[in-house]
């Protein structure tokens, strides 16, 4: 029975971590696909009787590419900037508009801090700790009533679906900074600590 449950577990060790990862890959490839609406209907019957697959991967990187290369120039920044200013115009749109843009300009700019370094914060109460991301520091009114300290916008996510949490105000004093990539801080959350991040390479000194 030993060997039994020895051999099951070790199973269960090598077909769970594929049969997740496969559903993954399956469920963005078909959700990609959905961009080969914009193919003509012969080419779309064409694929969807041949059951190929995985050309809206191939194609959504195609557009991504086009749509960068055009922004990028000084007359796609002009249309863009036409563009923007039109929505912006739209009653209810460009209050959806505005924030998506918003969070979206934070987190892919270059330039950004968001989600770039992983603390180590005393949540949800004193002695109870976990590890969460910096996404920026508050401003305006909320900085006014939040008194003289420096504080830090803090995303503190759920284990194991990241992608819920929790974003809370928290003073720099006290977050840990760590020297941990934020690839592995997300492995250690989603793993529920089970992937422990090795140790921080410290650099030498003469």
């Amino acid at each position: 029975m030993h060997a039994l449950r020895k051999w099951l577990l070790s199973g269960l060790l090598v077909i769970v971590p594929l049969f997740i990862t496969l559903a993954v890959l399956k469920w963005i490839i078909d959700t990609l696909d959905q961009t080969l609406w914009v193919l003509p209907l012969a080419w779309q019957k064409w694929l969807y009787d041949n059951n190929v697959r995985g050309l809206g991967v191939l194609l959504t990187l195609a557009i991504l590419l086009v749509v960068g290369a055009v922004a990028s120039n000084f007359i796609g920044k002009r249309l863009l900037g036409w563009g923007d200013a039109v929505v912006r115009r739209i009653p209810v749109v460009r209050s959806i508009y505005s924030s998506v843009k918003q969070v979206s300009d934070t987190l892919f700019s270059e330039n950004g801090n968001a989600f770039r370094t992983a603390v180590l914060i005393q949540w949800p109460r004193e002695s109870v700790w976990t590890i969460a991301f910096v996404t920026g520091a508050p401003g305006g009114e909320v900085m006014g009533h939040l008194g003289g300290e420096e504080y830090l916008s803090v995303y503190v996510p759920t284990t194991p679906n990241p992608t819920g949490g929790y974003f809370v105000m928290l003073k720099r004093s006290d977050c840990i900074e760590l020297q941990m990539s934020v690839d592995a801080a997300l492995k250690y959350i989603v793993s529920m600590g089970v992937v422990a991040p090795g140790p921080v390479a410290l650099p030498t000194t003469r």
